[in-house]
């Protein structure tokens, strides 16, 4: 019996799917922005200011999706540290019902859960939504993991990683979010404030070249993330997994309830095959690619 992630059976597409300009607080105009992820061959970015609307292409020959980032605090967080709930919302392809520059407050919560009704209704409008950048958030696993609804979470954050060393790799919430038995993504996102987090993490999707087929591709994980790594295939033959990369110092398999699996491979070698013999408890199992500190992450084959 073979099973194949989802991402590897066709043409896929490079994006970037949190990105800031001076609609919000970053430092590139939404034109310059798309112009300079053009110039570093992606096919789609969203672009995705705070608490504002964007159903504009700007002129460019990008795809861009539409999108924004909603927050809130948890109370008594608000200018003393932070305790905060950030979600990047993506879609609907055509825009749906939003109004360009349509805006959203920031608000106190008390509760993790305080925040579900926002979420339901960015879903109920159509919208993708994904958890971003837990360690700069100062939100634990345990108060975020029952939100209902996202599609995915922010393994690596470029801006969060260069300007506080975080965010580097949050796959240990994502196992336990998944361990609870919540089926979620996950992904590499700039996050980009300023031109020198652009370009550092990035999704590659199997999709056609158009807003709609891009989203509904992300819902049904059929992309990889990555900073740098490539990933050709992921599947399972039997009982190993089995994964085609790149040049990689290693590989490390991951299933349900168990210790990361490395396994080495070359750094000098085009492609890389890499098995993993899968144990018999495994619920999923996915991998992530290793290569000069670079990382790139498998979403996973679910097993049951």
């Amino acid at each position: 019996m073979e099973m194949r992630q989802g991402a590897f059976s066709g043409v896929l597409l490079k994006g970037a799917l949190h990105a800031h300009t001076t609609r919000s607080d970053g430092l590139m105009t939404p034109e310059a922005l798309l112009e300079y992820y053009e110039s570093l061959g992606y096919d789609f970015v969203a672009l995705t200011d705070h608490r504002k609307y964007n159903r504009d292409n700007f002129g460019s020959r990008l795809i861009v999706l539409p999108g924004m980032e909603l927050d809130v605090c948890f109370a008594g967080s608000r200018g003393n540290g932070r305790h905060t709930i950030h979600t990047v919302c993506l879609g609907p392809a055509d825009g749906g019902d939003f109004q360009q520059d349509e805006s959203f407050p920031s608000f106190d919560i008390d509760r993790p859960e305080d925040y579900q009704p926002t979420l339901d209704e960015m879903h109920r409008r159509g919208c993708l939504t994904m958890y971003c950048h837990p360690r700069w958030s100062h939100t634990p696993v345990h108060e975020y993991m029952g939100l209902k609804g996202n599609f995915a979470m922010e393994l690596y954050n470029s801006g969060t990683a260069l300007e506080n060393d975080i965010d580097t790799d949050n796959s240990a919430d994502w196992e336990a979010i998944m361990d609870s038995g919540v089926r979620i993504f996950g992904t590499a996102v700039d996050d980009c404030h300023y031109p020198s987090h652009v370009g550092l993490g990035f999704v590659m999707v199997r999709a056609e070249s158009n807003a709609a087929s891009i989203l509904e591709a992300l819902e049904k994980g059929n992309f990889y993330s990555s900073c740098g790594p490539e990933i050709y295939d992921f599947r399972v033959e039997g009982n190993e997994a089995v994964i085609l990369c790149g040049p990689a110092d290693h590989v490390l398999f991951s299933c349900s309830y168990m210790p990361q699996e490395p396994i080495g491979a070359s750094p000098l070698a085009s492609k890389n095959e890499v098995r993993m013999p899968i144990p018999h408890y495994a619920r999923y199992v996915r991998a992530t690619v290793v290569r000069k500190g670079k990382k790139a992450w498998t979403n996973p084959i679910w097993l049951s």
